[in-house]
């Protein structure tokens, strides 16, 4: 979808109002007690906004199933799309990745651009607020997949929508978290306890002191992208973040997803229905050998006759064969994990915790010690899902176990993360890091997206590379995928904007291209 023709929906979308916004929240408009005419007008059309963050199975596989999720680790297809010529073997699929584009900018960013037009950042700020988050929120997610995107200048053309740099978009980003949080702040001071907000909230339920954790927390987490690009600006906003008013996300029921209104998690369909997921070959390797507890709450053990009741995931690249042929390794488990009412995952407190070990060991003011916090960060995740060991913090012995497949050789490999469970203060600063960042991993299972980014940041936890590398040359095996090519038709409909963007990035529009947070070089 290029973006002039987003906005030509964005001005139907107004001719029709708010109808559209009805169609599957009709329960949050049953009350607008307590609410102006203008917040309970706005407020329809946030449900919509929530959801397409992942969207429902059919956007959600598209829009991050069939590639972060995957590039991270974390998941691999059983399905041979397209004879095994797909994102998964790098070999990348336009007609895929445009979804990427068309759900972002004509579910979410119309939406807002609607929100503000309307004045609501005047009428009701604390309604502004909430959508800047979840503007900031949706657009990471593009940017980190592209590099530069269209953003400042959306809504203001219909004829072409010129891109901004990712550094720009970042700064952006920091400023309207800067809107968000001290419109929160100042709603919650003049107004203690109330929650206007609650009919048409799929994350807090209107509670608007989570919402000001969760501005944090994602400003604490872009901050951290920037490590290596912009080490002043990373340590500026990280320490920012750490110091707000409201703090962090810190423990599991200040965790952010997204339930209710009608939704329900994606990946249970994709895994049950369709069997089309399956858990990946570095969750078997790494979870397996820390013997860690959380495992079965992730993922189901293997039916397959050659390894039933095993871990066994499916390495990226692998030459599917038609199912069943991997139907039977390991998959995400469908009762707890993906359950169709389990919680979609957008930021954890256990997140947070890594997120503040690394800056501790960077030397940021109000990170409090790197030990701690890496602790606190697996404790929190072992919390969330409801399990525990009395040893594995003290584990200095386990390590990630080698990857044998039952069904082809060619798919082997011999472990490629090395490092250990129990925190060493001898350590390097990498050594530190790399163990941060692997644990930071688990932790955030099944979130794709932000796995990958942090992989492509650090290049932690190490990760099998593809099998079969169908790039034509233009993504390096070792050095795995670093984004998505641009949609084809933004070259047809918004030609001078993307070639321009294309300039900005550095690089060809390949997968083998950096993002410009992404340097190439050690973390320290």
């Amino acid at each position: 979808m290029n973006i002039p023709l987003t906005y030509r929906a964005l001005a139907f979308i107004s001719l029709l109002g708010l109808a559209s916004c009805t169609k599957k929240f009709e329960n949050f408009n049953s009350s607008n007690q307590g609410l102006t005419s203008s917040q309970f007008s706005i407020g329809a059309i946030y449900p919509g906004i929530q959801t397409a963050i992942f969207g429902e199975e059919n956007a959600y596989q598209l829009d991050q199933n069939l590639n972060a999720d995957c590039y991270s680790g974390y998941m691999m297809s059983p399905d041979p799309f397209r004879g095994n010529l797909n994102n998964l073997t790098y070999s990348l699929v336009d007609g895929w990745n445009v979804q990427i584009y068309s759900d972002a900018y004509t579910l979410v960013m119309s939406d807002v651009d609607y929100i503000n037009k309307a004045g609501t950042a005047t009428s009701a700020p604390d309604f502004w607020a909430v959508a800047l988050i979840l503007k900031v929120e949706v657009m990471d997610r593009v940017t980190d997949k592209y590099g530069p995107i269209a953003y400042s200048k959306v809504g203001l053309s219909v004829l072409s929508t010129p891109y901004d740099s990712q550094d720009s978009v970042y700064q952006q980003f920091f400023s309207e978290l800067d809107t968000a949080t001290t419109n929160l702040q100042t709603f919650i001071a003049t107004n203690p306890g109330k929650k206007p907000f609650a009919n048409y909230d799929l994350i807090y339920g209107g509670d608007y002191t989570e919402w000001l954790k969760f501005a944090n927390s994602l400003r604490l987490r872009l901050a951290m992208h920037l490590t290596k690009i912009a080490p002043q600006t990373a340590q500026a906003q990280a320490e920012k973040a750490m110091a707000a008013a409201g703090g962090l996300l810190s423990v599991p029921t200040d965790d952010a997803a997204i339930s209710g209104g009608g939704y329900h998690n994606p990946l249970f369909v994709i895994t049950t229905s369709w069997t089309d997921i399956s858990m990946g070959a570095d969750v078997g390797s790494i979870m397996g050998g820390y013997n860690d507890p959380r495992l079965p709450m992730y993922c189901s053990p293997a039916t397959d006759s050659r390894i039933t009741g095993q871990y066994v995931g499916i390495r990226i690249g692998s030459e599917i064969t038609a199912k069943p042929g991997y139907t039977g390794f390991s998959t995400l488990n469908p009762v707890t994990c993906v359950a169709t009412g389990q919680p979609m995952l957008l930021m954890t407190a256990a997140e947070v915790w890594f997120l503040k070990a690394e800056a501790a060991l960077r030397g940021y003011a109000g990170a409090g010690t790197v030990q701690t916090d890496y602790e606190t960060g697996i404790t929190t995740s072992m919390q969330q899902w409801g399990v525990s060991s009395a040893t594995y913090l003290t584990d200095a012995s386990s390590k990630p176990t080698d990857y044998v497949d039952p069904a082809n050789a060619a798919n082997n490999s011999p472990a490629v993360e090395t490092i250990t469970i129990k925190w060493d203060g001898a350590a390097t600063n990498e050594q530190q890091l790399e163990r941060i960042i692997t644990q930071k991993w688990i932790a955030m299972f099944p979130e794709g997206q932000e796995a990958w980014t942090e992989f492509r940041r650090t290049g932690y936890p190490k990760l099998f590379t593809v099998v079969n590398n169908n790039s034509n040359g233009t993504i390096d095996t070792q050095t795995q995928i670093r984004r998505l090519a641009y949609p084809q038709n933004e070259y047809t409909t918004n030609a001078a904007a993307v070639n321009a963007a294309v300039t900005l990035l550095g690089g060809a529009d390949n997968g083998g291209t950096r993002v410009w947070w992404d340097v190439n070089g050690p973390n320290f």
